[in-house]
């Protein structure tokens, strides 16, 4: 069994309340539907900046919104289970990443 970062990226954000409400349930409930295979809920990025090599920093680029942790028994079964995630209706994209144990 390996494990997986589901890296968030784009989507947009709710701007009532509700719509707000709404959301957060349908994350709790694709949440749900995975089961034992998260191992990391995750949570949302903040602020965030990069350090380049010459230890300036700058602006990040790569717009990721957030992470969570799973298991899975490959890439391709991972990659299944992000295709429930509330962030694609919302027009952004789960990027996955299977991590390697040293």
């Amino acid at each position: 069994m390996g494990k997986y970062v589901f890296a968030y990226k784009g989507g947009s954000m709710a701007e009532t309340p509700e719509a707000q409400e709404a959301v957060m349930k349908a994350w709790i409930d694709w949440f749900g539907t995975l089961g034992s295979a998260v191992i990391d809920g995750g949570n949302p990025f903040g602020a965030s900046t990069a350090v380049n090599s010459d230890g300036s920093a700058g602006a990040a680029t790569a717009g990721l919104g957030g992470y969570s942790v799973l298991e899975a028994e490959s890439l391709e079964l991972a990659a299944k289970l992000a295709g429930g995630c509330p962030v694609l209706s919302a027009g952004g994209t789960v990027e996955v990443y299977e991590t390697i144990a040293m």
